[in-house]
């Protein structure tokens, strides 16, 4: 404020006596003549106006009376000029400071509500974005069904036109959600925060003006004390400046500045330019596997606002009480520091603003989803899905296709074992068996950490999912963290892992990538069973490698390893597995050149059929440990092999055959 800069003048002319101070209060008339209209009636005003609105003004009132004084006592002593100096600039240092601090944070509260704003926005275009494509999808797979209706691969361009159909739909629900979502926030935005934002800057103005009044106020009544023969003009300066009235000067703001407003218009459904929907526009697709997305997503909003809602409460007893305390500290300063109390107030009413936010978009999709399924909300028995790495591959529940990797590219249900992609989470039916009220599963996954106890003699195969330990992080929860958008879901599922080469590659083929020992790689696509990986280099180059030839260098800090870590004789490159082939898939063979060096046991070469018996004792067969089992092959060769790669044969006793994959 130019009343601070005033105040260091005055302290400078003061010592230099009459004159000094005589020139000073011109020059603060004449900044007074500049700047009282702007801040009066602000810089627009709406409604005109002459000097007698000015006058009306109790700050502008006030001011005047202050420069008559400070020409009525251009006989101040240097002492009157000591006290300034101390008691008057350095409190209106620290009030103007404090002042600014406070307006910058609300200013960065006022940026970071346009940003939340903004990317529930974002996140509406880029759900409308996806659907555009999904629907070209489902126009091209339609196409290719026609074209192939006489074809003998007519029923796989069946179902793949049902799939493309069905994640049509899935896109189409998100988008009508991301609309809903939008539409809400919006109105929040414009019905509360942006008023109670308003309202907070209007608190600060009277604050600041207050605290201004009592040190004008206390700088009269120095000179009251020092000078008593000017105590007549100090006690009119005093009056004038006890007389500001913060409510009346901001209605007469807000007369001269009164303009209309008009809240933009609510967000609908744009449908597809490229592909004719049958549904009605704001009709949420309902079918069976679109059904169970909603069902699944509807259960997770429904357990974030059980989660929300104790923070939530305890959010808003926070902002009362510390209401009800600002005043109390501003008018008696022995209970503590009123600033401080203040600022306390102002975060918890932040917080309270951005979990108000969450609350708004997770009730919001519960009533969108739950109008669009009718009560039809599935058996309610949802799986507990933990986010695993898989070390060996594992055939997903849903879609069943492979999962294999160390980037955790799927989750596995803690209580029934059932393994499925990340992005196939939401599409699995609530029927956990483990869950209250659920029905058991036929053919529950076995987990890689459980132990089964069975006879010394019995063969098994097939394989399951290997589910990493992985350990759980407890952190303070977070208004951002009760809604999370598909977008940002989508985007946390996607890890990168960094390998480095062990070995020299040179490539054969324009489909390879050419490799050399030290190097640094990132994986693109991870081992698929064939023995190859595809990676891409620092120069942007990216192809297949054997999988042998590169090792992780920073894997997931949650995961840890299943059994003693494997040792890679280095003495020879390993055998490189068959070149890749997308169309069939080939064997799953284990390399001969990984031991183990607390047994010194070879892990097993063995094909699809092939009988393993498994050896006895206290540490053989299934006793060697939990993930990893000690058995005899059908040429008389002991070793151990992934009790997740095999499953007992249900009609042999001392000797089965296997039936799924080698190992």
């Amino acid at each position: 404020m130019f009343m601070f800069k005033s105040n260091l003048e005055r302290v400078v002319l003061e010592r230099e006596y009459a004159t000094k101070l005589q020139l000073l209060a011109k020059k603060l008339s004449d900044k007074k003549s500049k700047k009282m209209a702007a801040l009066v009636i602000g810089t627009e005003p709406t409604k005109s106006w002459d000097e007698n609105t000015l006058r009306q003004n109790t700050l502008d009132q006030a001011y005047s009376q202050f420069i008559v004084s400070m020409n009525d006592t251009a006989q101040d002593h240097i002492t009157l000029a000591d006290a300034l100096s101390m008691q008057i600039t350095d409190a209106l240092r620290a009030t103007i400071k404090r002042h600014d601090d406070t307006n910058r944070k609300q200013m960065q509260h006022f940026s970071k509500l346009l940003s939340e704003r903004d990317r529930v926005y974002s996140d509406r275009l880029k759900y409308k974005q996806k659907y555009d494509e999904k629907c070209s999808e489902v126009e091209l797979y339609r196409q290719k069904q026609e074209r192939s209706a006489d074809d003998r691969h007519a029923e796989r361009a069946a179902k793949q036109y049902e799939q493309q159909q069905a994640d049509m739909h899935n896109s189409k629900n998100i988008y009508l959600i991301g609309t809903a979502v939008a539409n809400s926030v919006k109105a929040k935005f414009y019905d509360s925060d942006l008023p109670s934002l308003e309202d907070q800057f209007q608190e600060l103005q009277t604050d600041l003006l207050i605290k201004f009044t009592k040190i004008m106020v206390h700088a009269q009544a120095l000179e009251s004390s020092h000078l008593d023969n000017l105590k007549s003009r100090v006690a009119a300066a005093e009056t004038a400046f006890n007389a500001i009235a913060p409510l009346q000067d901001q209605n007469i703001f807000i007369d001269h500045n009164i303009r209309s407003f008009f809240a933009p218009p609510d967000f609908v459904f744009e449908p597809c330019g490229v592909y004719y929907d049958t549904f009605a526009q704001s009709e949420m697709s309902i079918e069976p596997a679109p059904k169970v997305y909603l069902q699944n997503r509807l259960s997770r909003c429904r357990r974030k606002l059980e989660e929300l809602d104790p923070i939530l409460r305890s959010k808003k007893v926070d902002v009362e009480k510390l209401g009800k305390l600002v005043p109390a500290y501003a008018q008696d300063h022995s209970l503590g520091n009123a600033e401080e109390v203040a600022d306390n107030y102002l975060e918890a009413d932040h917080q309270l603003t951005f979990f108000g936010t969450s609350e708004r978009i997770l009730t919001t999709e519960v009533e969108t989803i739950s109008q669009a399924l009718g009560g039809d909300e599935g058996q309610q028995c949802p799986h507990t899905f933990k986010s695993t790495s898989f070390s060996i591959p594992t055939q997903c529940g849903y879609c069943k296709s492979t999962i294999w990797g160390l980037s955790k590219q799927g989750k596995t249900c803690k209580v029934c074992g059932i393994s499925v992609h990340s992005k196939c989470e939401l599409k699995v039916p609530a029927d956990c068996p483990g869950s209250q009220g659920g029905a058991p599963r036929s053919t529950p996954h076995p987990s890689a950490g459980s132990t089964s106890q069975a006879p010394a003699s019995r063969t098994i195969s097939t394989i399951t999912a290997s589910h990493s330990r992985a350990s759980s992080v407890s952190v303070t929860p977070t208004p951002s963290s009760f809604a999370h958008t598909d977008a940002s879901i989508h985007l946390s599922e996607e890890s990168s892992l960094n390998a480095r080469v062990v070995y020299d590659y040179t490539p054969t083929s324009p489909f390879e990538l050419a490799i050399t020992e030290g190097q640094s790689v990132e994986v693109l696509e991870e081992d698929d069973g064939s023995g190859w990986i595809k990676v891409a280099d620092a120069t942007g180059g990216s192809g297949l490698v054997p999988a042998s030839y590169i090792e992780a260098i920073d894997e997931p800090a949650s995961v840890q390893p299943l059994q003693p870590l494997p040792t890679i004789n280095r003495a020879s490159k390993p055998q490189m597995g068959p070149k890749k082939n997308y169309g069939i898939p080939d064997p799953i063979l284990s390399p001969s050149w990984v031991s183990y060096e607390h047994t010194k046991l070879t892990t097993f070469f063995f094909l699809q059929g092939e009988q393993i018996e498994l050896t006895s004792g206290p540490s053989g067969g299934q006793s060697y440990s939990d993930d990893w089992w000690e058995g005899i092959d059908s040429s008389g060769k002991k070793g151990i092999f992934p009790s997740n790669y095999v499953r007992e044969h249900a009609y042999a006793d001392e000797a089965m055959v296997a039936d799924s994959a080698a190992c």
